[in-house]
């Protein structure tokens, strides 16, 4: 394989706080060199003029969905990778809730075997908490904690606070990652907006900010007792910031994250009816928009996650209410958070990094990727002026339920690399 010399290129690394322009020199999936001017490289290099754009890290997303197996028309293993890679996602953390559920040793095997043959992105598994992702009864923990599984997830509340229970005090000698989503279904009551004057408006059934609150409240009352480390998903609220700040100060074990749509948009977009911004939680007020980004500012919440959740266009197109909540965003989160919060001066491109790639590596309990000489190339180039149209042929994605469709972004990954 060809080397590849990157000339004064803009290197970030979240890890050593390295911000600078530079030249790398990448040889056999490793980082041979970096200076800030290299002469002596092999002769048949490849060159890449760097200037203008960003060599970093791999970026790591903590939970998105699959639709292989089952539901393979809206997003199977290949294309998930592809579109990973598209949007700079080496690592992608894969839900459970395919047909049939990842929780059992079997179909976490399947999906490892099905998956190596890409090599676009890495996929980590992660294993059903409850059989059937139906909140009833364990799955078998230990037996899952060996079968390479990143951790332990239902992608959908568990309500029983007896079984929450159990399962953090099973769970605790396995020293696996435990991902809850906290969500009172009863009092969400099938609503498809947050509560407000954004949802009255627009005539929208409404879902409470207490049908997070009280189940993140739930959860830090079993932490607190049994001391097992939890990471608190899809956080949307102003209240649920106040209580995993409150919760932390007291040194609860805890790590939290949100989705990139939950910082770019909020309720006020909902004026569009777009189904593609169907959520589940519901995007929230601009107070809880606006809560959010403070609690990544100050290490309330620790990441940014994509929650990627592929449908096709039957699915969602239906009335509002009606739609499956979730969207598409691997291909889209860079491009958007960087134009949202970097370019506009709000974040440094390092804290970016720090929250789509250093944080999660660390949510997961693995090496973060970082950007270093005689490591494994696990990087992406970015560049941030890149412009480009959201089509369906312009994405990997088999899906496009997604409010960007059609429209114009800047910033576009031109390549990923992974370790051999």
């Amino acid at each position: 394989m060809p080397s590849t010399l990157i000339r004064q290129v803009r290197l970030l690394d979240p890890l050593s706080q390295r911000d600078c322009v530079t030249d790398v020199l990448i040889e056999a999936d490793w980082v041979s060199a970096i200076a800030p001017s290299l002469s002596d490289y092999p002769a048949d290099t490849d060159i890449i003029e760097g200037a203008g754009l960003i060599l970093a890290p791999g970026l790591v997303d903590l939970y998105s969905q699959s639709g292989e197996p089952g539901y393979e028309s809206r997003e199977t293993l290949a294309s998930l990778q592809q579109a990973a890679a598209a949007g700079g996602f080496t690592r992608v953390g894969l839900l459970p809730n395919t047909r049939p559920v990842t929780d059992n040793s079997a179909a976490v095997a399947q999906q490892l075997r099905l998956s190596q043959g890409i090599r676009r992105s890495q996929l980590l598994p992660w294993a059903a908490i409850t059989l059937g992702t139906q909140g009833q009864q364990l799955s078998e923990l230990a037996e899952l904690a060996t079968a390479g599984t990143v951790g332990f997830s239902d992608g959908q509340p568990i309500e029983n606070a007896v079984l929450l229970s159990r399962l953090l005090d099973y769970a605790q000698p396995l020293q696996k990652p435990i991902a809850l989503w906290p969500c009172d279904r009863a009092l969400a009551n099938g609503g498809a907006a947050r509560a407000g004057v954004d949802a009255l408006r627009l005539g929208l059934p409404m879902v409470p900010a207490i049908a997070e609150t009280t189940a993140v409240a739930t959860i830090l009352e079993c932490v607190a007792v049994t001391q097992t480390p939890v990471h608190l998903m899809r956080i949307s609220t102003v209240r649920s910031v106040a209580l995993i700040r409150e919760a932390k100060a007291r040194g609860l074990p805890i790590s939290a994250s949100v989705t990139w749509l939950h910082l770019v948009c909020n309720s006020q977009d909902l004026q569009s009816y777009d189904p593609s911004l169907r959520l589940a939680p519901p995007l929230g007020t601009p107070l809880d928009q606006q809560a959010l980004i403070e609690g990544l500012a100050d290490g309330t919440l620790d990441a940014i996650a994509v929650d990627h959740q592929p449908y096709t266009y039957e699915e969602k197109t239906v009335p509002f209410s009606l739609a499956p909540p979730g969207a598409v965003g691997l291909e889209l989160a860079l491009p958007v958070l960087w134009q949202r919060f970097v370019a506009s001066g709000q974040w440094s491109a390092l804290q970016l990094w720090r929250y789509l790639s250093l944080q999660p590596a660390c949510c997961l309990a693995l090496e973060p990727p970082q950007v270093q000489v005689h490591q494994p190339t696990e990087l992406v180039l970015f560049d941030p002026a890149a412009a480009w149209t959201v089509s369906p042929t312009a994405l990997k994605s088999l899906s496009t339920n997604t409010a960007w469709l059609n429209r114009d972004l800047t910033g576009r990954v031109l390549r990923t690399w992974l370790p051999a």
